[in-house]
């Protein structure tokens, strides 16, 4: 199923993505930050203890008779450009001694970038032999007046920024997993809390299919509101509906009595009037049922959740048509497949596919033929498909086209009103399905019926 980026959950775990991804980077930055700091602070105290060595000994000494102190302990020192050097300088720049590890090389302090104090020592940074990054601390030790002298110690710091480093590689490896694990508990998390929403998808699809009559819970606290509301207009469409329904009934009641009294009438007299009255009359009572008719059905298909079973109505429609037509010895068969479900008022489905049956019937030579099919267009849209074929004359494309025109009747010699197609097409289009006639495999007339199933 394709990701749809306007969803709530995309939002909800995009979002949350996004700013994790921020706070992780900024974590990241500052624990790297922080360790710098520590490490760098650490390697400042080793070279401060190694420095406050190098003045006590010289301390200990006289001015004019300064003697190698050695090592100070670390045995780098000791080693040739190992990186580690200590030296004591005049003022005037002159090496009075340095650390065996300088060999031949000296340090330029006047070359070297100050950073700042640290305990009262200067502190900065220097290139060193073999273009060696040292940092180094150093003070001015003073015997006397004629004997002023700096003093310095430096360490490579490449080992220093190597540790940095792979703390670095260490903290992203660790908070990019971290993020991962986060973002997928997130999706979990949203799934989960949108989970109701899904509940009151399926809630309503049942509600619409006709499986529940009304929206029933249990919700979240924060969707109760909703399912009352949802109930509560269910309520209301039904009773506006029922409403419908006797407004109806009480025009046609109204009209239909009058339009009797003046049919009555005219057949009474004799002359070109009464015959013009009595037939306008009968031209208004096929109009007055046909409107009212397409007024019931449209009330009744806007009721949420009625359900007709196919099987036992077509069942039904096909013992009574080979009763109604046994002299003629048709052989009528339906094929339904069984829980067909049309998502719709029985009266009517009745009289969709009744009138096709009976049309058939009329027509056919031999054989009648229904058969319903299920499809599925998507995952909440189904339809029902039902075909009445006939081994009759069949029809013409304009023959088609004019017999679904109301009040229309291609053979008179037929009994009828002309409705029948015309209220099979309406009721149809009302549900929301469709009307369509071809030529058959019979040899007569094929009428598709598409509707909505349950």
């Amino acid at each position: 199923m394709r990701p749809r980026f306007d969803s709530l959950a995309f939002r909800l775990v995009a979002g949350a993505t996004v700013w994790a991804a921020i706070a992780l980077v900024a974590a990241g930055f500052v624990l790297s930050s922080l360790y710098r700091d520590t490490v760098e602070r650490a390697f400042d105290e080793r070279l401060g203890v190694y420095l406050k060595t190098l003045v006590g000994n010289l301390a200990a000494q006289a001015p004019g008779d300064l003697r190698d102190p050695g090592n100070l302990g670390e045995q780098r020192f000791e080693l040739v450009y190992s990186g580690w050097y200590w030296q004591v300088q005049q003022a005037n720049g002159q090496v009075v001694m340095a650390s065996r590890s300088l060999a031949t090389d000296t340090l330029d302090l006047a070359l070297a970038k100050p950073l700042g104090r640290i305990d009262g020592l200067q502190s900065a940074t220097l290139t060193g032999p073999s273009d060696q990054k040292l940092r180094l601390l150093h003070r001015t030790f003073t015997f006397d007046a004629d004997h002023r002298y700096e003093v310095m110690v430096a360490g490579n710091v490449s080992d220093l920024e190597k540790e940095i480093r792979s703390f670095q590689a260490s903290i992203a490896v660790t908070l990019s997993a971290f993020g991962i694990g986060l973002i997928a508990l997130i999706g979990v998390l949203v799934r989960w809390g949108l989970n109701p929403l899904d509940r009151v998808r399926r809630g309503l699809s049942e509600l619409r299919s006709g499986r529940e009559q009304r929206f029933e819970g249990p919700f979240p606290a924060e969707l109760e509101p909703l399912a009352r509301e949802l109930n509560a207009l269910i309520s209301s469409n039904q009773a506006i509906i029922e409403r419908a329904r006797t407004h109806v009934g009480n025009l046609a009641h109204a009209l239909k009595t009058p339009l009797s009294v003046i049919t009555n009438e005219a057949r009474a007299s004799d002359g070109p009037l009464a015959e013009k009255v009595s037939e306008q009359a009968e031209m208004m009572r096929v109009q007055i049922n046909h409107h009212l008719e397409r007024a019931r059905i449209a009330a009744r298909s806007k009721v949420i959740g009625v359900v007709t079973e196919v099987e036992p109505i077509t069942a039904r429609l096909v013992r009574a048509m080979r009763r109604i037509h046994l002299d003629r010895d048709l052989a009528i068969e339906a094929s339904v497949p069984a829980g067909a479900k049309f998502r719709g008022e029985q009266q009517d489905f009745e009289e969709m596919v009744g009138n096709l049956v009976d049309n058939a019937c009329k027509w056919a030579r031999s054989e009648v033929a229904l058969t319903c099919t299920l499809e599925t267009a998507t995952s909440d849209e189904h339809w029902l498909v039902l075909r009445v074929d006939d081994d009759g004359p069949g029809l013409s494309e304009d023959q088609m086209a004019e017999a679904t025109r109301r009040g229309r009747r291609l053979d008179e010699s037929k009994p009828g009103s002309g409705l029948g197609l015309s209220i099979v097409s309406d009721l149809a289009a009302i549900y929301g399905g469709s009307f369509t006639m071809r030529r058959s495999a019979l040899g007569g007339l094929s009428a598709e019926l598409r509707l909505p199933a349950a």
